[in-house]
C-alpha cells in the first residue's frame, strides 16, 4: 500500500514539472525552484559579475534549449529559449568559435566528425514556423565556425519525411 502511495505521489510531482519554465518569475524564483521545475541541467557555465548560465535541453524531440541566467545571489534573472532565428543571427562564419556556440545554444544533440575534411558538425534540432528543422554548425579543427545553416529535417513533422 505504501509503495502504491509513493508511486502516485511521484507521478503527481512529475506531472507538475514545467516543460518551458511556466510559473517561474524572474527576480523572484530561486535557482532551486528553476531546477525543481525544469529538471536537471545539461550544462552550466560562469557568466560575468557572478552570474551563471544553466542549460535545460529538450532535444531532440522537444527541439528547444532553455537557458536560465542566475545572478550571484541565486535568483533567476531571465529564462530564454535559445534555438530561435534571432539568436542564429549572432553567428558569423569565420569569426564565431565553438565555445561561443556552446555558450549561445548549449551542448549539441549530435556531433559528427569528418577527419579527412578536418571538420566537425554540431547538430541542433529546432522548430521553424512551418516545419521541423536542423541547425548545422560546421567547424574546422581550430574551433572556428566555417559554415552555419539551417535545413528542413527530413524526419521532422511538417516536412516530406516520415514524421509528417
Amino acid at each position: 500500500m505504501l509503495r502504491r502511495i509513493l508511486l502516485l505521489a511521484l507521478v503527481a510531482l512529475t506531472g507538475c514539472a514545467s516543460y518551458d519554465g511556466r510559473g517561474l518569475v524572474p527576480g523572484r524564483s530561486t535557482e532551486a525552484q528553476v531546477e525543481a521545475l525544469m529538471g536537471p541541467a545539461v550544462y552550466r557555465r560562469a557568466g560575468p559579475g557572478g552570474d551563471k548560465y544553466v542549460y535545460y535541453s529538450r532535444l531532440p524531440f522537444g527541439r528547444e534549449m532553455y537557458v536560465a541566467t542566475i545572478d550571484g545571489s541565486g535568483t533567476l534573472k531571465v529564462l530564454e529559449q535559445r534555438l530561435q532565428e534571432r539568436y542564429f543571427a549572432k553567428v558569423q562564419p569565420g569569426v564565431t568559435r565553438a565555445d561561443d556556440i556552446r555558450a549561445l545554444f548549449g551542448p549539441p544533440h549530435r556531433i559528427d566528425k569528418f577527419a579527412r575534411m578536418g571538420r566537425e558538425i554540431w547538430e541542433y534540432p529546432w522548430r521553424g514556423l512551418t516545419s521541423d528543422r536542423l541547425l548545422l554548425v560546421q567547424y574546422s579543427y581550430d574551433g572556428i565556425v566555417r559554415e552555419f545553416y539551417s535545413i528542413e529535417d527530413p524526419q521532422g513533422v511538417g516536412s516530406d519525411g516520415d514524421g509528417a
